[in-house]
């Protein structure tokens, strides 16, 4: 294996992807700030879900998002919380109600009518993030998907799916990060950036 053609490949793919993105998603992006923004104007918060690679990407968004993300905007904190970090909640689920229902259970105990759900899976078709979302809906919690290739069955199931064009798992997880990133400081600016 030639390894200097593998990292110039893979830094080629990586760029290419985040064009499409920018070609592709622009649109459902904006469409995420503002459905963020009016959520919390409302006083509403972000529940996040996802698995693996995607549960840690919900630890960072919702990290982001009650801190901050640029340390230029003195703000308070906005609500978000990674359905994916108590392992006490995560393993009894697991073993009383099945894996698959560990975000819905959450999404049913925790969020109320006007908060969002971000819903994150490479694939679309993880089992216990399409529950989270079938409860989302069941309590009037609006759905964004972080999702990758065709975007899979949440891609019908989210009110709002952003697909990032690429079949590559690599890609589609740098892809939802650099989204979360623009999505994060476009919600602080809007609520809290010098008018």
């Amino acid at each position: 294996m030639d390894k200097r053609k593998f990292i110039s490949d893979s830094l080629v793919e990586s760029s290419e992807t985040k064009i499409k993105i920018q070609k592709e998603c622009s649109d459902d992006i904006l469409s995420a700030v503002d459905l963020l923004v009016s959520a919390y104007k409302n006083h509403n918060k972000l529940l996040l879900c996802g698995n693996g690679g995607s549960a840690a990407d919900c630890q960072h968004i919702a990290t982001e998002l009650m801190i901050r993300l640029n340390h230029n905007i003195k703000r308070p904190a906005l609500a978000a919380i990674a359905l994916t970090t108590d392992t006490s909640n995560l393993t009894a689920g697991g073993n009383d109600i099945g894996y698959e229902n560990v975000f819905a259970r959450n999404v049913e105990g925790l969020g109320n009518s006007g908060d969002v759900l971000l819903a994150i899976s490479t694939s679309g078709n993880s089992a216990n993030v399409i529950k989270a979302v079938e409860m989302a809906k069941s309590k009037n919690i609006k759905t964004i998907g972080f999702l990758g290739g065709t975007g899979g069955k949440l891609k019908s199931l989210v009110d709002l799916p952003i697909v990032i064009p690429s079949s590559n798992t690599q890609r589609i997880q740098e892809g939802h990060i650099t989204v979360a990133h623009i999505i994060c400081e476009l919600v602080e600016e809007e609520l809290y950036g010098k008018k």
